[in-house]
């Protein structure tokens, strides 16, 4: 099937998933490899390559998106799929840790999940613009919150030195 572009402020036609280049590089990058009861994929070991490993597995999972974005996927639904990418980029970056995380999470079955709910119209835009508002949420208050601790701290310095 060929994408369909939608136009800004269109709304997509509730319809079938059938986006198999998406589902391969999902199952590619999270599954691939079966290793008992557990199964990874390429996303873990590419992501061990100091540097450029986690950049060159997200540009790879991006196709994910870009294509959600082609099929007229919704904004909210887009967001929610770049916050799982984000998570694993940020948490994936993180030496030793985030080389294990990144054998854990996978950010493209998630997303893909995302991709096939917002095309069929069982997600609900509404869900997911509420979980974006409470990250920026979050996000404010971890930067609102030290900051209001250093003013306290400081006034407390200052009271202490009268």
């Amino acid at each position: 099937m060929e994408p369909e572009w939608i136009k800004a402020g269109e709304e997509p036609r509730s319809r079938r998933f059938d986006d198999e280049l998406s589902e391969q590089i999902a199952w590619l990058m999270d599954s691939s490899i079966r290793i008992g009861p557990i199964s990874i994929g390429l996303d873990g070991l590419i992501g061990l390559i100091p540097g450029v490993g986690d950049v060159l597995t997200n540009i790879v999972s991006a196709m994910i998106v870009v294509r959600a974005m082609q099929h007229g996927v919704h904004k909210s639904a887009i967001l929610r799929m770049l916050f799982n990418l984000g998570i694993d980029t940020a948490v994936g970056s993180v030496p030793v840790a985030g080389d294990l995380f990144d054998f854990a999470y996978k950010a493209n079955t998630k997303n893909i999940q995302i991709y096939r709910e917002a095309l069929s119209g069982q997600r609900k835009p509404l869900r997911d613009w509420l979980f974006v508002a409470l990250v920026i949420a979050f996000l404010a208050a971890m930067i609102v919150l030290p900051i209001l601790g250093l003013i306290y701290l400081a006034q407390l310095i200052f009271s202490s030195l009268r």
